[in-house]
């Protein structure tokens, strides 16, 4: 929540900071700790320094409150904040417990702090933006935030801000004291314990029975607000109370239960839990669900009558009554069992309630309230995963899968709640994650059904997808070959996830640089998509986008166009809902055919449309969008818009290099482009070394003899030239030239346009005439292959013109240039570089770009 000064009354202690987000209620019950806080806040304020105009502060040092489960941590950090918000600009609180969404919580500050946010520049850019802006002190020196229930310092070591402000850590690790100043938190005083009690149970409880309560529950504030909210809530005695939990204490201290179940916690908690069975055993069965899903907050109308899969008769009937639904929920919430949010619609139940609910309860009910749940979750997961709604709920219950077992299960609809997961998180560009989940789903429900079950199938079918887009093409060619028998006896040839594993041997062939095989290969996979779903089906969309694709990587430019075209338009009038990943792909595919195609100022309209609904739909961080943005670099880049280019050159390479590390085939094709684009800009030193090391790890990505592999090499012997070694350069392209002849022919435009570099090589060392020989094979080839007026043809033609003035073949040269200028006008323009090159005589390369598929 953002509040601006004139929205106030007055500055005084009352007042709100500018910026109050995410922090929770004040307890209504908050007791002692004031001499802790006291401490606090006068350790935070006497590290700090003065704030440098437009330059770094001195860091603050973190505090880190630290306990066990129970001990009020967190309740005494949110008393702090409130306590002291008026000493502060700017209070953010963050949720640290699943590390991986602490960066997504600190970039939604950003446009409190005046900055894009994460659906402008992404997570990563929004959140370095913030630690920039809180190490700067600008337009706030004066805030605070809080990383409640951290755990391990070196998952939020890049993530704690430095600067004027102050950082406040809850955590149950010890292993804090390291990283920043520890302030321990410990059970109550008993003073403390008794104030707590006697305003919790305002009428009924003596000094004397808080003393003697508080010394039975070891004072231990958790276990205190269990009691109290027993009491208040029934009118129990304090002389019941104790005699109940004298009662219970004994069999609790046999049972010898772990250490991080405090005694007097589980004590407290089997007496609430008893008289909520008594009272209302309904909402002890919808507490005893609660325990097995995550401790995240879980959404409240999951709890909804399920019409597919296995629910206890009593939550089933309790799923039925709304009414006595709320009332369960309240209850719950006034014994202190459940945290209820009801601005989010959220319950949630402590981990160490919830692990004491399991321990209680044999396996059998174990078992059946795990596939309860498993039943809620599954039937609560929308069909569709790429509008808004739908996305948010799945991100919702990711949270649950793990801690809910989801893998374990063996019910058709929880299995396909399973896979549609994996599906999400594929649209949502989450490949790792998709990975990691589809591992498990494998091995567990191999060992539960079998090889050839079909659920096992379809999860390794998306797990061979999932590790071709990791980069990891060998394991998925192994994979897709391994199951493709398995799935054409189980389900069928013509089974849609049988094609799809079909198609997959396509993309694997094209990974591994065989392009005629893959070719092939796709065009029987098109007619069976046809024969088996007709041709606008989106299954059969996406082989004839496979197909187009294979079209172009065998020079065939003007056909993989036309297949491009048609996939977009038939998948653009069927409407997809929302943000389709699937639109975007087929949009990015036909603006990289007409780039092919040397139509370069259409290719920059269609990619800018296109990198514009990525964006705004997908996320400036989705591989998809991202793969457009390298494309549209490559099409400004041949329109001779150099800036615009770099700018989104150097910023994909970037985010390419946070996301997937430096040696993905995504990061490397990134890499490339931006080595061309120094190149271009006259950046030679910087483009050379990244191009030489990008070659390298083509090598490791690919094998070294991908043809992707030897068109680097040619990038690099190019930039030898440039930079003086004409020699080197020959000899390096002359072995790119011999592999790629040997993998794809003399006719692909790979091959040629090492041999353009080459000849370009010979002249620099002197040999006009071998030079001017080449050119014209080169050339006769081009124009065979792709037409007299495409801009690789013209510009083979073009340093040929200047090999043949050399050769004093001046006739043939002239006559070569007049023509050629011919071509480059009607295709590029007058003004463009290329044409410009023709006429003051300088020689055009031909570098490449390896294909982002």
């Amino acid at each position: 929540m953002t509040t601006s000064q004139g929205d106030l009354p007055d500055r005084g202690k009352n007042r709100f900071p500018e910026v109050w987000g995410r922090v929770p209620p004040r307890h209504k019950n908050f007791t002692g700790r004031s001499e802790q806080i006291n401490d606090l806040r006068a350790g935070l304020l006497n590290q700090v320094t003065a704030v440098v105009p437009h330059g770094p502060a001195d860091p603050a040092v973190p505090r880190a409150l630290q306990g066990y489960g129970g001990v009020g941590k967190t309740l005494m950090a949110v008393e702090y904040a409130h306590r002291y918000r008026s000493e502060y600009d700017l209070v953010w609180w963050i949720m640290a417990d699943q590390p991986g969404l602490v960066r997504s919580a600190l970039a939604h500050l950003a446009p409190h702090l005046n900055l894009p946010g994460p659906a402008v520049t992404g997570v990563e850019d929004a959140t370095n933006g913030v630690l920039e802006a809180l190490r700067k002190g600008e337009p706030y020196a004066r805030w605070l935030l809080v990383f409640d229930n951290a755990d391990e310092p070196e998952e939020l070591s890049d993530v704690i801000p430095q600067g004027p402000g102050h950082v406040l850590i809850t955590t149950r690790n010890h292993r804090w004291e390291g990283v920043a100043e520890t302030v321990p938190v410990n059970v109550f005083a008993e003073h403390e314990s008794v104030e707590f009690l006697t305003r919790r149970i305002p009428r009924g409880i003596t000094v004397e029975e808080a003393v003697e309560l508080s010394e039975a529950l070891g004072h231990l504030p958790l276990a205190l607000e269990q009691a109290g909210a027993l009491q208040s809530e029934t009118g129990m005695s304090t002389r019941e109370y104790l005699h109940l939990l004298a009662e219970r204490t004994g069999p609790l201290l046999r049972e010898g239960k772990p250490p991080e179940y405090p005694k007097p916690m589980t004590a407290a908690w089997q007496l609430s839990v008893a008289k909520l069975q008594e009272n209302l055993p309904e909402a002890m069965e919808l507490l005893r669900c609660c325990a097995f899903f995550g401790p995240e907050p879980i959404p409240r109308d999951l709890f909804f009558p399920v019409e597919d899969g296995p629910v206890r008769p009593e939550m089933a009937e309790l799923l039925a009554d709304p009414i006595r639904l709320s009332k369960a929920i309240g209850r719950l919430g006034r014994y202190a069992l459940v945290r209820l949010d009801q601005a989010n619609r959220t319950i949630q139940v402590h981990r160490l309630i919830q692990a004491l609910l399991r321990e209680e309860l044999d396996e059998q009910t174990q078992e059946s309230i795990r596939v309860e749940v498993w039943s809620l979750l599954s039937a609560a997961a929308p069909d569709t995963f790429t509008d808004a709604p739908a996305q948010a709920r799945y991100l919702e219950l990711l949270s649950h899968m793990r801690p809910a077992g989801i893998a374990e299960s063996d019910l058709p609809q929880v299995r396909r709640f399973a896979l549609n997961m994996l599906n999400f998180l594929y649209v949502s560009g989450n490949y790792e994650t998709a990975s990691r989940y589809a591992r498990d789903f494998i091995e567990k429900w191999t060992a539960d059904s079998g090889d050839e079950d079909p659920f096992v199938l379809e999860a390794q079918a998306k797990y061979a997808n999932r590790l071709r887009d990791l980069g990891r093409y060998v394991e998925s060619h192994d994979l897709n070959r391994a199951i493709l028998p398995r799935m054409r006896r189980t389900l069928g040839p013509a089974h849609p996830e049988t094609l799809s594993v079909l198609s997959g041997l396509g993309a694997d062939y094209r990974a591994h640089g065989d392009f005629w095989q893959a070719r092939e290969h796709d065009e029987e996979v098109l007619r069976q998509h046809q024969e088996a779903f007709g041709p606008g089906d989106t299954a059969t969309l996406r082989a004839l986008y496979n197909l187009a694709l294979d079209y172009a990587l065998t020079s065939d430019f003007a056909e993989s166009q036309r297949k491009h075209e048609r996939a977009y338009m038939l998948l653009k009038r069927s409407g997809p809902a929302g943000g389709s990943p699937t639109l975007l792909t087929f949009w990015f595919g036909l603006a990289q055919a007409v780039r092919l195609s040397g139509d370069f100022t259409e290719a920059c309209d269609l990619g800018e449309d296109a990198l514009a609904y990525g964006r705004d739909q997908l996320g400036v961080e989705d591989p998809r969008t991202l793969r457009t943005q390298v494309d549209l670099a490559i099409a400004r880049r041949l329109s001779g818009e150099l800036d615009e280019a770099l700018e989104l050159g150097q910023d994909a390479h970037s985010r390419y290099l946070r996301l997937h590390g430096i040696n993905h085939p995504s990061t490397l094709a990134a890499a490339m482009c931006l080595a061309n684009l120094w190149r271009m800009t006259g950046e030679l030193a910087g483009a050379l070394e990244l191009a030489e090391d990008t070659d390298m790890r083509y090598a490791q990505a690919y094998g070294a003899d991908h043809p992707y592999k030897h068109g680097c090499t040619s990038n690099v012997a190019l930039l030898y030239r440039l930079t003086g070694d004409p020699a080197r350069s020959r000899s390096m392209n002359e072995s790119a030239l011999t592999a790629l002849e040997a993998r794809l022919g003399r006719n692909h435009h790979y091959t040629l346009a090492a041999a353009t570099n080459l000849a370009g090589d010979l002249a620099a060392l002197g040999e006009a005439k071998n030079a001017a020989r080449l050119g014209r094979g080169t050339l006769r080839r081009y124009r065979a292959l792709l037409g007299e007026e495409h801009p690789s043809t013209l510009a083979c033609a073009s340093n040929l013109v200047l090999d043949l003035r050399g050769e004093q073949e001046t006739e043939e040269a002239e006559e070569l240039a007049e023509r050629t200028l011919t071509g480059y006008v009607r295709t590029l323009g007058r003004e463009h570089a290329f044409t410009g090159a023709l006429a003051e005589g300088r020689r055009i390369v031909a570098d490449f770009d390896p294909p982002l598929l």
